[in-house]
């Protein structure tokens, strides 16, 4: 107890370069209430020296926002994997281990590649289309209902931590990641996106879609937003098997 009033003790494991061995490095430092991993790792930064007493070279990661939007300081925190701004240190058992997400290629340390779930959003056409950049007014009501289940879904930050809690995504499959489900299901919903569901659907009805969802729940035990993501999964699952249904009768289903 005197030790974490004194000092945080943190096991970082760093990576050179994406081809280097990943290797664990140590440090002590000062400690101060109500610092969060961020602050940690900031400290490192400023007087990147290991717990030997060695120099070293400042640790690498990402970050933008600062405060739970951006979803870019994704790490594993404790064998969890989570927003470095939002994780507190006077929560966390020590010493504190911080890993980079495995489900990602890593850069440098704890920095990340997340190029495959922006893939994802391009592949299930995660968008809202316009007709062209004039003025054309305000767009079509929403019904009330329907906009606050829309806002629940629209906090997607595309942190990564749903794919990282998934069994389904490893090296061994090519299914997008439970995310993609929320994402199609809002655009869906949306009073213009809406033209374009049919279009949507049969993205995600293709390889590494729907299918490879086998149901585990720990994306949605996981999600830092609390996104309701498995309650997207049954709903775009249910609009698969009528948009097979209707292609299979050509449409008059």
């Amino acid at each position: 107890m005197e030790e974490k009033k004194e000092h945080i003790h943190v096991i970082i494991q760093r990576k050179d370069d994406p081809d280097s061995e990943s290797y664990k490095e140590e440090f002590l430092i000062p400690y101060r209430p109500s610092m969060n991993i961020i602050s940690v790792l900031m400290e490192i930064r400023q007087n990147p020296v290991n717990k030997d007493g060695e120099p070293t070279s400042p640790v690498q990661w990402d970050m933008n926002c600062l405060e739970e939007v951006c979803g870019a300081c994704s790490m594993v925190i404790n064998g969890k994997a989570q927003q470095a701004c939002a994780t507190l240190v006077d929560k966390l058992s020590q010493p504190i281990r911080i890993e980079p997400m495995e489900t990602f290629p890593v850069v440098r340390d704890l920095y990340i590649e997340r190029e495959r779930m922006f893939d994802a959003l391009k592949r299930v056409k995660a968008w809202i289309p316009i007709d062209g950049t004039y003025d054309i007014g305000p767009g079509p009501r929403m019904a009330e209902n329907k906009r606050q289940w829309a806002y629940e879904l629209s906090k997607c930050m595309t942190c990564g931590v749903c794919l990282e809690a998934c069994p389904n995504v490893n090296d061994r499959s090519d299914f997008m990641g439970p995310f993609a489900f929320s994402q199609v299901q809002l655009k869906n919903m949306h009073p213009t996106g809406e033209m374009n569901s049919e279009e949507r659907l049969a993205s995600f009805m293709g390889e590494g879609g729907l299918e490879w969802c086998g149901n585990s729940q720990n994306c949605v035990q996981s999600c830092p937003k609390g996104i309701p993501l498995t309650t997207s999964i049954a709903a775009i699952n249910r609009k698969a098997t009528v948009q097979s249904f209707r292609s299979f009768f050509g449409g008059n289903y």
